[in-house]
């Protein structure tokens, strides 16, 4: 990102009020991410932090993915969740976090938070980068464009092309 000028920087560029309420959850895994990066604070360019807030509902997941240029770190505002990442020698590495825990996800490891209650949950999360980016590993896969070949996800699943499709049909975006 460019830095600005030092005329032309306010306050305001280093303030963002968007973590303090809960985020509208409408989608089909429960859960909801409010980032806040360098696109929505530009005053946070070069200094290699972010936040984001995660809501969920009860059963509410946030699905495998990644952030390939940031580690990870939780702090359970609310609810309890189970979490965990993956090792790059297929290990799982897991455990159930309640209010006031914290846990840590590796760089770029995959990793997942589910909603293990009977009333919504939240994080405050935290990121050793500007912008951490985020790869979700079902939407990568079955959304990209153009496509991944169905030839590819048959065999990397071991399903057939029907089901491919369905979880294609799933995860696309709906057309409004």
């Amino acid at each position: 990102f460019p830095c600005k000028e030092e005329a032309n920087v306010t306050e305001a560029d280093f303030f963002f009020s968007g973590l303090a309420n809960p985020g509208v959850i409408n989608n089909s895994v429960g859960s909801v991410v409010t980032g806040a990066n360098v696109e929505k604070i530009p005053g946070l360019n070069t200094l290699g932090v972010s936040l984001a807030r995660i809501d969920y509902e009860p059963g509410g997941l946030n699905p495998p993915h990644t952030h390939p240029r940031a580690t990870e770190i939780i702090f359970v505002l609310d609810g309890e969740l189970d979490v965990g990442f993956i090792t790059t020698s297929n290990k799982l590495i897991s455990k159930s976090v309640k209010k006031g825990d914290i846990f840590v996800f590796p760089k770029g490891l995959v990793h997942f938070q589910k909603n293990n209650g009977e009333k919504p949950a939240s994080v405050i999360a935290g990121f050793n980068s500007q912008l951490p980016g985020t790869q979700s590993i079902a939407a990568t896969l079955f959304t990209s464009t153009p496509p991944v070949p169905n030839n590819v996800l048959t065999k990397a699943f071991q399903i057939g092309t029907k089901e491919v499709d369905k979880i294609k049909n799933k995860l696309a975006p709906k057309k409004s």
